[in-house]
């Protein structure tokens, strides 16, 4: 079922839907980091000025120059890492547009479902965006601990998250919330195993870009395959 799901998803990757979502979360995770950096930089500015004075050397004018170049860097640096988890979650945001474009292809019978507000929408965001970077500071944690299945607790703490999140938005949109999270309980082995089975191109860069958009799309197809046999 979950490769099944896989191929289907793989097939409609071509879908403009497919596309303007990728574009739109990857155009404003680069829009909210630079401006999180043009931030950060004037901050730097306004703390230090134009010159400070330091022990032994007295007045010095270039200690804010160094620390707006050393901004830069610690910004590029953070970006390597906060790209995954930040598109990730702005992406999320549109996602109920590519489970409707897999519904409207594959299951056309259906009724027009239930799509989450704009508050929702960013509430959900937030909130995935938190878990997502906690999840994976503790996993740093993990990776000293354990060094040598470092990729097997990346792989398997991601997937739980991703499939926890794409299936219950799959079902929402169908079954209400309440009735998605007794669903996702009950199939949660299925539903960890398809998340790890999408976590694991996560470490493979532009690749992972895309890892939302075939995530919700193939967890659309399990729900549905879960949801005919029930």
């Amino acid at each position: 079922m979950i490769f099944d799901a896989f191929f289907k998803t793989l097939a409609q990757t071509g879908d403009p839907r497919f596309r303007r979502v990728l574009f739109l979360g990857v155009g404003l995770t680069f829009a909210l980091l630079i401006a999180i950096y043009v931030l950060f930089f004037f901050l730097v500015q306004w703390l230090v000025g134009p010159q400070v004075t330091l022990p032994l050397f007295g007045e010095v004018t270039w200690l804010d120059d160094i620390l707006s170049f050393g901004s830069i860097l610690l910004m590029m640096g953070l970006s390597v890492f906060l790209m995954v988890p930040v598109a990730s979650a702005i992406t999320s945001m549109f996602l109920d547009q590519v489970a409707q474009a897999v519904e409207d292809k594959h299951f056309p019978q259906l009724p027009p479902a239930s799509d989450p507000t704009i508050v929702e929408a960013l509430r959900d965001t937030v909130n995935f965006l938190g878990v997502l970077i906690a999840a994976n500071l503790l996993a740093l944690v993990l990776y000293l601990m354990f060094p040598l299945i470092a990729m097997f607790i990346f792989w398997g703490l991601n997937g739980f998250f991703l499939g926890r999140e794409y299936f219950t938005l799959a079902a929402a949109r169908r079954i209400g919330m309440p009735e998605a999270r007794k669903m996702r309980r009950k199939h949660m082995g299925t539903i960890w195993i398809a998340g790890t089975l999408m976590a694991m191109p996560l470490s493979v860069p532009l690749v992972n870009l895309v890892i939302p958009i075939l995530g919700a799309a193939t967890f659309t197809h399990i729900f549905h395959s879960l949801w005919r046999r029930a």
